[in-house]
């Protein structure tokens, strides 16, 4: 295990990017000792560290045309976009077992990244388990404003950490990590661009209770952005190492193509691979 964070970026789908980086890095024995996931990127956390091998792509595409997994259906009925009864009850416990055993041996400290919608601040939810209730702090990372239920966990009540860290590099470095593996879902040279007023409206409506959220949703782009810059300087000084798309695939946030879903995937891995002497020197490096 290296004395390292991982940060693993969220991005919906396009989370099965990381997926591919994961394998690869489980392929080479390769495991650090504190990691944060954001939204996608704390789901295939899990995977990761409890070493299914393929487990992340295998859901990421498996259950793609089931009705009631991912939807209108599922959005009308349950106020969830993905029914979460499949994804954090079914899937786990009987199509595709999750390592609960495996999962509980890693010596680490693994984090999902949420966001608090009393305060608007990030809080950063410690995963010693995924068994029963401590799901809920996975749902919660990936919960996205409007398309899902707010989650509560503990008394508080939360939605989809990328809302307010989503590239949660600084909380690791603060947290002693001067070596860091970033993972990010955007492309190079990606800026994101401030969301339409018709959009913000809709939020101001839906969570006028919790005006944080809008708040964050309106200034999201800035706030991004600065952390892609912050990324980039922590990158010169040597406190990351960041994999990234090349180029803007064609997979969407939400996407059910599993073609596209599948080079993407291919992407993350070969990345990584292409990667791997540069990021063994890296982590090998004094401080």
């Amino acid at each position: 295990m290296y004395k390292a964070g991982l940060v693993l970026e969220g991005g919906g789908m396009k989370g099965i990017f990381t997926a591919g980086v994961l394998d690869l890095l489980m392929d080479k024995n390769i495991m650090f000792s504190d990691i944060y996931g954001v939204s996608a990127g704390a789901c295939h956390m899990t995977s990761y560290i409890s070493g299914q091998r393929g487990r992340a792509f295998d859901i990421s595409i498996d259950y793609l045309d089931t009705r009631w997994y991912c939807g209108i259906p599922s959005l009308l009925f349950t106020g969830n976009l993905f029914n979460t009864d499949i994804a954090y009850g079914l899937i786990p416990n009987d199509l595709n077992p999750f390592d609960h055993d495996a999962y509980e041996r890693y010596e680490g400290n693994a984090y999902s990244v949420v966001t608090d919608v009393e305060t608007g601040e990030p809080a950063y939810l410690r995963m010693k388990s995924c068994r029963g209730r401590n799901m809920d702090k996975l749902r919660a990372s990936a919960s996205l404003p409007l398309v899902a239920r707010m989650v509560e966990v503990n008394g508080r009540k939360y939605l989809d950490g990328g809302l307010s860290d989503a590239i949660p590099l600084e909380r690791s470095i603060m947290s002693g990590n001067s070596k860091n593996l970033v993972i990010l879902t955007k492309e190079v040279g990606y800026v994101r661009t401030p969301i339409s007023e018709r959009e913000l409206a809709l939020l101001k409506i839906r969570y006028a209770s919790y005006p944080h959220i809008w708040k964050l949703m309106r200034n999201r782009d800035i706030r991004y952005n600065k952390q892609l810059a912050f990324v980039e300087r922590m990158e010169k000084e040597g406190k990351a190492f960041v994999l990234r798309p090349d180029h803007k695939s064609d997979t969407k946030r939400i996407d059910k193509d599993p073609e596209h879903l599948k080079q993407l995937y291919k992407e993350g891995y070969d990345t990584a691979l292409k990667n791997y002497d540069r990021l063994m020197e890296y982590l090998g490096s004094q401080s």
